[in-house]
């Protein structure tokens, strides 16, 4: 109900403003390329920012019994040095999703968070945190443009842990984990209205 809010003001804003190149729809090839569905809004709010909505959403089965199931909103302020979506942009972003993630066989242990355990556990929970980001957009012409981006932050989640992917014996519950590194990744293809 919150996202649907926070798209209909989103709206309202592009509405009200009417003129040319005042609001972008986006989608990120990054998520794209790990099959989650995702679209982003962004509004102009003054000569030299934004703000902006992208979320992704990703439910599919995969084989093996593994998971990865998740949606994710990022509302964020954008200040652009130069033009509204050209040129470089610093801004700001907070972040709230769910996940059930299980059954990979993560290699890594990087950030305080130890992917080796999803190969024989399953986490299911929530997140919230908030961030910086830095981009920069190239303008392609009057309507098209690539935009890459990159943040850091902070995430709080809270979890439970289950002893296989598509089992459902639960082990922990309501685990708390902090994680303090990247919090976004984008190479956005993006239309302007």
């Amino acid at each position: 109900m919150k996202i649907r809010l926070l798209l209909l003001s989103l709206f309202c804003v592009a509405a009200y403003s009417g003129k040319a190149q005042d609001v972008a729809v986006k989608t990120n090839l990054v998520d794209d390329a790990l099959l989650d569905v995702n679209l982003g809004v962004e509004v102009g709010v003054a000569p030299k920012w934004t703000v902006e909505l992208p979320v992704s959403f990703n439910a599919w089965n995969m084989s093996h019994g593994r998971r990865w199931k998740h949606w994710l909103a990022q509302p964020a302020v954008r200040y652009w040095f130069c033009d509204r979506f050209a040129g470089h942009f610093v801004g700001a972003q907070l972040h709230g999703g769910q996940y059930n993630i299980g059954g990979f066989d993560g290699k890594w242990n990087l950030f305080g968070t130890d992917a080796r355990k999803l190969k024989d556990n399953r986490y299911q929970g929530w997140f919230i945190g908030a961030g910086v980001n830095y981009g920069y957009a190239w303008i392609l012409n009057r309507h098209w443009n690539i935009e890459a981006e990159i943040g850091l932050g902070y995430s709080f989640t809270r979890f439970d842990q289950f002893k296989c992917a598509t089992c459902g014996r639960k082990i922990n519950s309501k685990k708390p984990h902090n994680y303090v590194g990247p919090t976004k990744a984008a190479v956005n293809i993006v239309y302007l209205f």
